[in-house]
């Protein structure tokens, strides 16, 4: 993403408002470098200053990123066996969202639009070349979307023509939910762990007392 791009895309919001931002988040969930979140940041800005509405913004952002999330499902199902090469960053990336969504599921779904947006076009690829369950899918992708736009339309009316503003409090917000989420799932494996270990620990002692004992 060139700072050409964003300025331009900036100049044409007033003008062509909810198409360009149903195009940005849908070409977003495809992992395209386009500025998705710094545009529906200022497109929530236009509304404050009544340049724009938000009755027709919100559900273009809304609509381009599950256009896309579903887009990037029906390729993950279309092209199983085309995956990137293995030493590639795409398939790190890949890999990476394949074992979250092992592990969490919808979970993963859900997050990864907006508190781990970097992997959720990934994690769309991911679903599709899985065969995750259509509805599980769709259903985790309203809900994680929904949060993502309500976040970035939100603070952009909330803090106006001060996008650096709203853009460093959106980073430091999804910053600390990030690192709290971490937090609990590493308590979780930890206390998970230790549980495990005391019952093996558990199961290996001796079943029976010395015959010295037994006697007194």
């Amino acid at each position: 993403m060139t700072q050409e791009l964003t300025d331009e895309l900036l100049l044409l919001l007033p003008v062509w408002g909810p198409w360009l931002v149903a195009l940005v988040t849908f070409c977003s969930c495809l992992a395209l470098p386009v500025p998705a979140s710094l545009v529906m940041l200022a497109g929530g800005a236009f509304v404050a200053s009544g340049d724009l509405h938000l009755w027709s913004l919100a559900p273009a952002a809304l609509g381009g990123a599950l256009a896309g999330d579903r887009s990037g499902y029906a390729i993950g199902r279309l092209l199983a066996r085309r995956l990137p090469e293995p030493e590639s960053k795409r398939a790190r990336l890949m890999a990476k969202a394949i074992t979250r969504l092992d592990r969490n599921g919808g979970w993963a779904i859900f997050l990864s639009r907006w508190l781990f947006s970097p992997l959720g076009p990934y994690v769309n690829f991911a679903a599709g070349t899985a065969r995750y369950p259509r509805h599980r899918f769709w259903v985790a992708s309203i809900a994680g979307e929904t949060v993502w736009v309500t976040l970035y339309l939100g603070l952009g009316m909330l803090f106006g023509a001060n996008l650096s503003a709203a853009a460093d409090l959106a980073g430091s917000m999804i910053g600390t939910i990030a690192a709290a989420t971490v937090a609990v799932l590493l308590g979780r494996w930890l206390w998970h762990s230790v549980r495990r270990k005391v019952d093996e620990t558990g199961a290996e002692a001796p079943a029976s007392q010395p015959i010295g004992s037994l006697r007194e």
